[in-house]
């Protein structure tokens, strides 16, 4: 029997859960190891402290869920999670990008502002790491995992003065997810792309820690629901939207809320970075909002505009008129 693969993860990650919901669709034979702290096993094996962890039955080990899914389409061909159409593909890129990197601020926001919902945060994080622990154990755990948490909420965004940004964006998301589902089964067809695994892994933590599951399950049943087919839909079978049809208008305005919020922070991130700056500040829909330049999201930014300039004429010719249309193309051309 061929040795399987092992995800190190829990379940409090996005990003966790993003790639066991991607092995589950794609029908690959994995282990998944979700007690204990996968970062040490980043660690060991010379990795950055990044979860989940993919132990290949090869022997090789990786991180980072992008690359990961990649990973994963070159060497197991069927049930691809990557449109075949080069368009379809690339607006998926760039709804997963928009997914692991903006909507996670939103779920950031909501586990460590409110305080309901770090009570619940540190429980589930510390008793996925160790089910079992004395008192005076646990309590140390959760009080230095909130710490640590909570220290980082002003570096990656996560301010009174970026809440109503975060917080309006979450409920657009929700509105315009519910109203595409409630037609559609996934973002691209009847089968589910990389985007939706990438939506998923944040939107699945928010349907669980408090605040954000409340609105979520009075505000967006659909998306709850979708989640709920999402984590295992190992059983879908299901095709592509046809590429020669319009693309839907709930398409379009997740686009057009990612042209409005994600692409101008990208922009102003690299800005930051190229200019020495230590804080991002931006405008977004009217809104000051600001935080620190991260190193990371300026090579998201440079994979999104290097994949569309590698994109052949006919292809832009369908899909620039798209990103025009939704405000995304003048941060990507």
């Amino acid at each position: 029997m061929t040795k399987p693969y092992v995800l190190h993860g829990i379940n409090p990650s996005p990003y966790s859960v993003k790639m066991r919901a991607i092995l589950r669709y794609r029908r690959i034979p994995f282990v998944w190891s979700g007690v204990g702290n996968p970062r040490d096993v980043a660690v060991r094996a010379n990795l950055p402290p990044v979860i989940p962890v993919l132990a290949f039955p090869d022997g090789r080990v990786m991180n980072d869920s992008t690359p990961l899914a990649y990973a994963l389409e070159r060497e197991h061909p069927g049930r691809s999670i990557i449109p075949d159409d080069p368009a379809q593909a690339y607006l998926s890129d760039l709804l997963e990008d928009f997914g692991d990197e903006w909507v996670t601020k939103i779920m950031f926001h909501y586990r460590w502002y409110y305080a309901a919902d770090r009570a619940f945060a540190r429980d589930w994080v510390v008793t996925s790491r160790d089910p079992v622990m004395t008192q005076s154990e646990r309590d140390a755990a959760k009080k230095g995992f909130n710490d640590r948490q909570v220290g980082r909420m002003a570096m990656v965004g996560c301010t009174e003065q970026n809440r109503p940004i975060l917080e309006g964006s979450y409920r657009l998301i929700l509105d315009v997810l519910d109203r595409h589902f409630r037609g559609r089964p996934f973002l691209f067809g009847t089968r589910p792309s990389l985007a939706d695994f990438a939506l998923y892994g944040q939107l699945q933590i928010l349907s669980v820690d408090p605040t954000p599951m409340t609105e979520m399950r009075s505000r967006a049943v659909d998306v709850y629901c979708w989640l709920l087919r999402l984590d295992d839909a190992s059983g879908i079978e299901g095709a592509r939207a046809d590429p020669k049809q319009p693309l839907p208008q709930t398409i379009k305005e997740l686009l057009r809320h990612c042209g409005e919020t994600y692409l101008p922070f990208l922009a102003a991130n690299l800005r930051a970075l190229q200019e020495g700056q230590d804080e991002v500040a931006l405008s977004i829909q009217g809104r000051p909002y600001a935080q620190a330049p991260f190193r990371y999201q300026a090579k998201c930014y440079d994979a999104l505009r290097k994949k569309l300039a590698a994109l052949a004429p006919d292809v832009r010719k369908r899909l620039d008129p798209v990103l025009e249309e939704t405000g995304c193309l003048g941060y990507l051309a």
